[in-house]
């Protein structure tokens, strides 16, 4: 059973509508971090309910309850979650995407209006703040209901949808939503797999599908002193300063060849399988691709398995920055009061951040307590996030490697990420199921930053894959 053709060829036929579709969403601002913006996140979710609506999904708003943003409180955006199809002989798969975005002015540095899709004929792209990032991968799936609908063309699989409007903003209440309604009788129970499209290739040559991602454990240590900021002239040699101690405890943290100086710390890695190691070996992704993607050549080694494994399954630590600091033009000659350094360590399987929480905490003191220093030290774990791996041989994986196939011509890297996706590991500690990353984007499309895009390949031919994966995964029954 392959999707059938009269499916692919609506998708080709239809290119402006659905690229209308992703002009009217890409104009909605639902930016979920900025409260001044937060009406046009309510706008973006009842934009998308009408979508589907239209389509024949039934569709549910599931209120959150209200946050603390900017100073007021107010309500959070709803969960959507949706469904269409409810046939026993068919297995069940969920959707995720989320609906909210990064902020962005064109002030920032955009070549365009960050909320107004632009084509660049040149390039063959499309410009504007969540094409890639999610907005382009959500709407990929109603153009891949519409195709189905207007074609007469029966789902060959029941689907379910669970989209959020907070996912920029930490997906504040879907936690407790997605462990509610995965109980039995609830709307999450009984769903055969997971997919989310989410993420991006590797590169921009060859499709991927994602296994595993990083987790986090962020952290904020506070060095205080003085009861008021001090003159060194008045003050230097004679004080112990808080700065002086921060920056040598951070120091101690790592090393410039990102080696982690904290004990224990590698000990709780899951070791290494000639399985995995294979999937390594054969990654399209060079050190070329490092280099270009940072924009100088700064790669810490020549070796594409050393590196590539330092960015998807060994643990890395970096310093992000340091609050209450002089860092303004000029020279003001002070000896800050407090600073507090910021700093995270990304983790990977078997670690979590209660144990990495205790060690690092455990190594911190006993460092600080070196110092011999009068000055106080305060270590805060901000958040933190577990790491997620799944099984690449699962039907789930195998279904979207078919698909991949099938469109692209290419067979598709497997791929663990650097970065971390909390929800992906929601899902699969809720729901006990498989759950696949299956991108639309590229690996330079810049989700998050300035002059965000996603090529015009990349939209209808990722549209055609999210169509084509669920042909694949009926082909599981």
């Amino acid at each position: 059973m392959s999707v059938p053709s009269k499916v692919t060829d609506y998708i080709a036929q239809n290119e402006a509508a659905f690229v209308k579709r992703l002009s009217d969403a890409v104009a909605i601002p639902s930016v979920s971090g900025d409260a001044a913006y937060r009406q046009d996140v309510f706008k973006m979710a009842d934009w998308i309910k009408n979508e589907l609506t239209a389509l024949g999904v039934t569709v549910n708003f599931k209120d959150l309850g209200k946050q603390v943003l900017d100073g007021q409180t107010i309500q959070l955006p709803p969960a959507i979650l949706a469904s269409i199809g409810s046939d026993a002989n068919k297995p069940t798969v969920l959707l995720y995407a989320h609906y909210d975005v990064q902020p962005a002015l064109k002030s920032d540095g955009w070549n365009t209006e960050p909320f107004e899709l632009v084509f660049d004929e040149k390039n063959d792209r499309y410009y504007g703040r969540g094409s890639t990032d999610d907005k382009g991968p959500l709407i990929g799936w109603i153009n891949v209901l519409e195709a189905h609908v207007k074609t007469g063309t029966e789902l060959p699989v029941n689907l379910k949808f669970c989209f959020e409007g907070m996912e920029e903003s930490g997906s504040e209440g879907l936690d407790e939503l997605i462990l509610e309604e995965s109980k039995p009788g609830k709307f999450l129970h009984g769903v055969d797999c997971v997919c989310i499209s989410d993420n991006y290739w590797l590169n921009t040559r060859t499709p991927c599908l994602t296994y595993g991602l990083r987790g986090l454990s962020y952290f904020k240590l506070t060095i205080s002193g003085p009861a008021r900021d001090l003159h060194s002239g008045v003050f230097g040699g004679t004080v112990h300063e808080p700065m002086t101690d921060l920056i040598t405890l951070m120091s101690k943290l790592v090393t410039p060849d990102a080696k982690i100086l904290i004990p224990g710390v590698y000990e709780l890695v899951a070791p290494l399988t000639p399985q995995e190691k294979a999937l390594y070996d054969a990654l399209d992704y060079g050190i070329s691709d490092v280099e270009q993607s940072a924009g100088a050549k700064i790669a810490l080694s020549d070796d594409k398995i050393k590196v590539l494994m330092g960015r998807m399954r060994e643990p890395s630590l970096s310093l992000h920055g340091i609050e209450g600091a002089f860092y303004s033009p000029g020279a003001k000659t002070v000896i800050p009061a407090s600073v507090a350094g910021k700093f995270s360590l990304r983790l990977v399987p078997n670690q979590t951040p209660d144990k990495i929480e205790q060690l690092v905490k455990a190594y911190v003191t006993s460092e600080f307590q070196k110092l011999n220093s009068k000055n106080k030290m305060e270590l805060e774990h901000l958040h933190g996030g577990e790491p997620w791996v799944d099984d690449p041989n699962h039907w789930n994986f195998q279904a979207a490697k078919r698909a991949t196939e099938a469109v692209y011509k290419k067979t598709p890297d497997f791929t663990r990420e650097g970065g971390s996706i909390p929800i992906t590991i929601s899902f699969s500690r809720a729901l006990n199921v498989s759950v696949v990353l299956l991108p639309m984007g590229r690996g330079d499309d810049g989700a998050h930053s300035t002059n965000e895009k996603l090529d015009r390949s990349n939209y209808l031919k990722g549209t055609q894959l999210l169509g084509t994966y669920l042909w694949e995964v009926a082909n599981k029954k």
